[in-house]
């Protein structure tokens, strides 16, 4: 389906206030964030937004980011892509590297209010044990919840 990015979205709005689970991909799944400082990056660059969202939870996993936020200000399409743009450079200076670092577009999913985002954020945080990266998610550094 390439190219369809933009039709998937089209109806879709962004609510200040709403929490969001988004999740994007790096290009071709390249494992990118297997090293520690690569994934660090990431992490600097999600927290480098908090004036547009407040950050719950989130796992950065060799290929992928999960991320679980409340949107403060601006769309989430404007977002996302001002987090992938920054952490792009950013990893690209950090692996001496060029070329694309993210899959265009992330899915999102607006939470209701009767889901319950600790278990949200339990899901997010232990993705690492689920994909066999460690066997507790103590010895996983990648990730962070508010509840933690």
């Amino acid at each position: 389906m390439k190219g369809n990015s933009s039709a998937l979205r089209k109806g879709r709005y962004s609510e200040s206030g709403r929490i969001y689970l988004v999740t994007f991909v790096t290009f071709n799944r390249q494992r990118l964030f297997s090293d520690l400082k690569s994934g660090r990056v990431v992490v600097s660059s999600l927290n480098f937004f908090g004036n547009r969202a407040d950050t719950l939870a989130y796992v950065v996993m060799p290929d992928h980011v999960h991320w679980l936020i409340q949107l403060k200000e601006g769309t989430l399409d404007m977002l996302i892509h001002s987090v992938k743009t920054y952490s792009a450079l950013q990893v690209n200076k950090r692996l001496s590297r060029q070329g694309r670092v993210w899959q265009k577009g992330f899915h999102d999913h607006a939470v209701r209010r009767e889901e319950d985002l600790v278990e949200i954020a339990r899901y997010i945080v232990m993705n690492p044990v689920r994909a066999g990266l460690v066997k507790s998610v103590r010895e996983y550094a990648l990730w962070d919840a508010v509840w933690v």
